[in-house]
């Protein structure tokens, strides 16, 4: 029996950052219980406005969106509007969002959960790590307040998306990722050693877009933009799952196939900026593991079940 869960969202929400909302508020265990928005596929304050946007799709308006980081720590915001849309789901947003953030920054509002009820939240980042990175400056206690941390992010053993060596959430803002995998609480890291492997194939996006619910109408409006960009990078009209799958690792922990424990560092330096580091030279697995907390690295999932459940339920 799955246990149940209160998340606080953490999203640069653009196209898979919205359809990994739609499977979290499907499941019957999980509460959203907050959101912040954060720099990255799309500005911070297009972000927050996009979780307004799709919480109220979801029957959700009541969560509270908190205003998040605008850039990265130490270097100048980089956004994707080539893969997300100018306005970060696929250039379909029309008027302006559903309600209004909070007066709170994101951060701050980490921290004020944290603190009201300690072991109780855990963390879905689903964009670059900034907010955490501050919320532990803010906090340096955080690490025993917050119940765990699932961060959509990084390559142990896969080429990066943003260089050759960076996956990137983690290239947006190396520094405040080398807080959050440092830190001594329990982070799991889904990154492009599983997500570059759950596509959403042609036959599944010819359901969707087939399906008469709101979801489905929802999902394929913005999915056009983001599989353009991925048709013309491999030649398929369909795509990876990057956020979903950190989500659905969250939230269904029995999907996990494959993963270890490992000690995580992440480059800072301009020449290997965002590479996260792993250290494998054991027969692959991590050759020495000495923090109290190691990072787990999810390296498998079960793809063709959740590729079935995520269809279904945007089908509604």
């Amino acid at each position: 029996m799955t246990d149940q869960r209160a998340v606080i969202l953490d999203m640069d929400l653009g196209i898979d950052d919205a359809i990994a909302v739609l499977y979290l508020a499907s499941r019957p265990h999980v509460t959203i219980a907050a959101a912040g928005s954060v720099h990255g596929n799309t500005p911070a304050d297009l972000a927050a406005g996009n979780l307004l946007r799709v919480l109220a799709l979801v029957g959700l308006p009541d969560v509270p969106v908190a205003l998040g980081a605008a850039r990265p720590m130490v270097r100048p915001a980089h956004f994707a509007g080539e893969v997300h849309g100018d306005d970060g789901l696929g250039n379909t947003a029309e008027g302006p969002a559903p309600g209004a953030v909070t007066g709170e920054s994101a951060p701050e509002q980490i921290v004020r959960l944290a603190r009201a009820r300690p072991g109780h939240y855990d963390l879905l980042a689903t964009g670059p790590l900034t907010n955490l990175g501050i919320a532990l400056l803010l906090e340096p206690d955080l690490p025993r307040l917050i119940r765990s941390v699932v961060v959509m992010g990084g390559a142990a053993n896969a080429s990066g998306n943003m260089t050759p060596l960076a996956e990137a959430n983690i290239w947006h803002d190396p520094e405040a990722a080398r807080l959050v995998f440092g830190a001594p609480w329990p982070v799991t890291m889904v990154g492009l050693d599983v997500t570059m492997r759950t596509y959403l194939d042609e036959r599944s996006l010819a359901l969707i877009a087939a399906g008469a619910s709101e979801h489905a109408r929802f999902a394929t409006a913005i999915l056009r933009h983001y599989l353009d960009f991925y048709e013309m990078i491999s030649g398929r009209r369909a795509c990876p799952l990057h956020d979903p799958t950190a989500a659905a690792v969250y939230a269904d922990p029995d999907l996990v196939t494959e993963s270890y424990e490992a000690d995580v560092d992440v480059a800072c330096s301009d020449d290997a900026r965002g590479t996260t580091v792993v250290d494998r030279r054991a027969g692959g697995k991590p050759a020495l593991v000495t923090r109290e907390t190691p990072v787990r690295v999810v390296t498998g999932v079960d793809v063709e079940r959740f590729v079935t459940r995520l269809t279904g339920i945007l089908l509604g």
